[in-house]
């Protein structure tokens, strides 16, 4: 999701540029930064970055330059004369020395920057299409720069995947085998504990066996793993936004690795879990990158 792009533009005089910058998000963030006066089309510009961007913190900066180099500018008449009010007055009631020009000037309120009273609403109109039509451009030059980074973090996922495949893999082939581990496992318990003569019938040693294989069968889990798999990819080939989706995914991925080693009655078994763990915790990290 990070990124950056920049679209000039100009009519009439006017020149102006936006610049747009994209870091990871949770969801869409849009921050404007326009100059004053143009507050106005900050709506349209919303609506136009949320078209072509669904995810990610993007601040989006707009920089205007009026005709002839500079703002236009223009003396608040109301507001001077209330100034120069309220210095007479100060005047009088303390012996002060008249106001400076300079000094009134910078009072805030007293200059004005910004477009000509007298511009015709058509002009400005016009004017704001064209700047929307610029941060347009902007947003399909950011959205082919996350394109691009994103072809990089695919084969990253795609990686991590395999990883998790292959683990899921080994997993299936241990599990397999666990009933006939659970077996010799209480055969040399009982062994142990009662001599090679036990007296236990077989048929309780079976029954026994078959509860304990029962509480550790993982096939379950290792299913629903390779359903998860079946579902990244298709993601993978898929269009639109996948980054949610792909988080959502990582957490039934750990939930199912969670699940596999509470089972685990192997040492084997575990060692594959604890490794589907980092695989997974992996892939969701790099989902965090994804639109």
């Amino acid at each position: 999701m990070t990124g950056y792009a920049r679209s000039a533009g100009g009519a009439d005089g006017w020149a102006w540029v936006w610049e747009l910058k994209s870091v990871n998000g949770r969801g869409l963030d849009l921050r404007f930064r326009l100059p004053p006066g143009f507050e106005r089309i900050e709506g349209a510009a919303r609506a136009a970055a949320a078209k072509g961007l669904s995810r990610g913190n993007v601040s989006a900066v707009l920089n205007v330059e009026p005709p002839h180099g500079g703002e236009r500018v223009r003396i608040n008449r109301a507001v001077l004369d209330q100034v120069l009010v309220a210095a007479r007055e100060l005047q009088s009631e303390i012996d002060a020395a008249a106001p400076r020009i300079d000094g009134l000037l910078a009072i805030r309120g007293v200059v004005e920057t910004g477009e000509a009273a007298a511009e015709d609403e058509t002009v400005i109109a016009a004017r704001d299409a064209a700047i929307l039509a610029t941060l347009d451009r902007a947003v399909a030059g950011l959205a082919r720069a996350r394109n691009d980074e994103g072809r990089e973090i695919l084969a990253s996922l795609t990686a991590h995947l395999e990883e998790i495949t292959d683990l899921a893999g080994q997993a299936a082939r241990v599990a397999a085998a666990q009933p006939a581990a659970i077996k010799a496992r209480i055969q040399a318990q009982l062994a142990e504990l009662l001599g090679p003569d036990s007296g236990i019938a077989p048929d309780r040693l079976a029954q026994e066996v078959a509860l304990m294989a029962v509480r550790a069968d993982v096939r379950e889990e290792i299913d629903r793993l390779g359903a998860h798999v079946t579902q990244a990819r298709a993601l993978f080939t898929g269009s639109g936004a996948v980054g949610r989706k792909l988080e959502f995914l990582a957490q039934e991925f750990n939930r199912e690795a969670n699940t596999l080693c509470s089972k685990s009655s192997d040492l084997e078994l575990t060692r594959i879990g604890l490794a589907l763990k980092a695989a997974i915790d992996r892939l969701r990290e790099q989902s965090a990158n994804v639109e």
